[in-house]
């Protein structure tokens, strides 16, 4: 059925808003702020991916036990290479990736070229957080020759 939620970390949630929202499209539907008792705030933004399935942002401000500087970016607090752990958000259409790119881009956003990828087009970049993005339209059902396929290609440097 999907997954609920995916939750991660930023240290700037009004910069993760303006990406999330302003940028993306994906509209805020929770934004709560917990006190916790033992002191300092969290506080937690549902974006709505769609299907009934989120991606939460939480900041802490003040709770022990929670520096306030780590890296959120997944891959580089493992030391993994980039892209390695990274978001893919579907689009509906060839031209609504397009038409998002282009926004992005005017935004001053680094984001790679469309990358055609067999059975999908995608492009890549970072969110504010350091996350890997991809944005990603499915053309085709895959099928049973998926399960063979050999390709070669460049890692996507978007982000």
């Amino acid at each position: 059925m999907g997954f609920s939620h995916v939750g991660v970390s930023t240290h700037d949630m009004e910069a993760t808003i303006a990406f999330y929202e302003g940028l993306l499209g994906y509209p805020r539907v929770v934004d709560e702020k917990t006190g916790i008792r033992e002191g300092g705030v969290l506080r937690q933004v549902y974006f709505d991916l769609g299907e009934g399935q989120f991606i939460v942002f939480m900041e802490a401000k003040g709770v022990a036990g929670i520096p306030e500087s780590y890296d959120t970016g997944i891959n580089g607090a493992l030391g993994t290479p980039g892209g390695m752990y990274h978001f893919a958000f579907r689009v509906d259409t060839l031209a609504q990736l397009e038409a998002i790119r282009c926004r992005l881009a005017e935004a001053g956003t680094d984001v790679s070229g469309v990358i055609d990828l067999e059975a999908a087009k995608s492009v890549f970049l970072s969110d504010p957080n350091g996350l890997q993005i991809e944005l990603c339209w499915h053309f085709r059902e895959f099928d049973e020759a998926d399960l063979r396929r050999t390709s070669q290609a460049s890692l996507a440097t978007g982000g």
